[in-house]
């Protein structure tokens, strides 16, 4: 049994739809927009699970944007909010059994900042859904209840191959799991996912995160030897300093075979502000792997986003990378990544 990395194959995509009764309102045209453009790409490539509260609405945005349905499975279920990597499955792969585990978490909405009541029913809500997926190709599927514990997809990399990443900032948040030491979480880890090895990042931060510092945000696995990282160049930024320090994190980290990784710095975005004034979390780490392609966030910054593509790019060669504007994602503090979640192939 193991977490496969992203760049695994997938058997399908899920999204979880943003409808008026969430935090989206104000900005909804402009989410189901984002959406439907991350949708057509993954359609392309793989099926979709969309998770939706009103699937009717759903299906008509798809219509009127020309998005074929013939790859895409709508689920009805009540929803908080859109963030499927945080409260859909972690699927972990038993090849031996030729099984998918599907661990349930529990979600608390990151730390008990927001509603999450809904979010953290939906995986027993589109079980059924899933489950018949792999089915149909003869592969058995298991639900796992880990709702003891709480965890967010967004907050673990894996290179498929025994190595977790992780933030201490986010793993050790009081709102979690705050009975549990930093030596308790690492061993529940090493034993959920059959890990040897987790490599705890000590230095991350983005303002206007809520998530306590996701790993998903600042630093990505791209295979077993290379990360894609958050790099701040200017050192007038209230980031320069914390993300100089993840930086050197990162050099001094060792593969199992004690090399050092190749690193691909992306540039930190130009700041971007909610009406209000405060400073949104814009990242291009926050991409997506899926079949053949990375879909990567953009912020009509045609410089950085240049850069952020080519550097990803050079670590993903042979895979179609496709830019996806995703300021409007921001300004509900998530990218491109926090709005999707992976399921295995065996």
């Amino acid at each position: 049994m193991y977490l496969p990395s992203e760049w695994h194959q997938h058997e399908f995509t899920q999204l979880t739809w943003p409808h008026s009764g969430t935090d989206w309102a104000p900005v909804l045209a402009d989410a189901i927009d984002c959406f439907c453009n991350i949708a057509r790409e993954v359609i392309k490539r793989e099926p979709l699970l969309i998770v939706a509260q009103y699937p009717n609405e759903v299906k008509k945005e798809l219509s009127k944007r020309g998005i074929d349905f013939e790859n895409i499975t709508i689920v009805k279920t009540k929803t908080n909010d859109t963030w499927a990597r945080d409260h859909a499955f972690i699927t972990t792969v038993d090849s031996k059994k030729k099984c998918i585990n599907l661990n349930d978490f529990q979600f608390n909405g990151w730390g008990l900042k927001f509603a999450s009541n809904y979010d953290n029913q939906i995986n027993w809500d589109i079980l059924p859904y899933v489950a018949e997926k792999y089915s149909k190709k003869n592969i058995n599927s298991e639900y796992i209840n880990k709702l003891d514990f709480v965890f967010e997809g967004g907050s673990i990399e894996s290179d498929g191959e025994g190595t977790l990443m992780v933030t201490s900032s986010c793993l050790l948040s009081d709102n979690r799991n705050n009975t549990l030491s930093q030596e308790d979480i690492e061993e529940k880890l090493k034993s959920y996912f059959n890990a040897d090895r987790v490599i705890w990042i000590e230095h991350s931060w983005l303002a206007g995160d809520d998530t306590d510092g996701h790993i998903d945000t600042v630093a990505r696995f791209c295979s077993k030897d290379k990360i894609a990282y958050v790099k701040c160049y200017d050192e007038n930024d209230e980031h320069y300093e914390e993300l100089l320090a993840m930086e050197e994190e990162l050099k001094a980290l060792r593969t199992k075979d004690n090399k050092p990784y190749q690193l691909f710095p992306l540039p930190l975005p130009d700041a971007c502000f909610d009406d209000e004034g405060n400073r949104l979390p814009a990242t291009h780490a926050n991409f997506y792997i899926l079949n053949g392609a990375v879909l990567v966030p953009t912020y009509n910054q045609p410089e950085k986003d240049a850069e952020a593509l080519s550097q990803i790019k050079k670590a993903f060669p042979g895979r179609v990378i496709k830019g996806i504007d995703c300021r409007v994602l921001i300004i509900q503090h998530g990218s491109l990544h926090c709005s999707t979640m992976q399921y295995p192939q065996i």
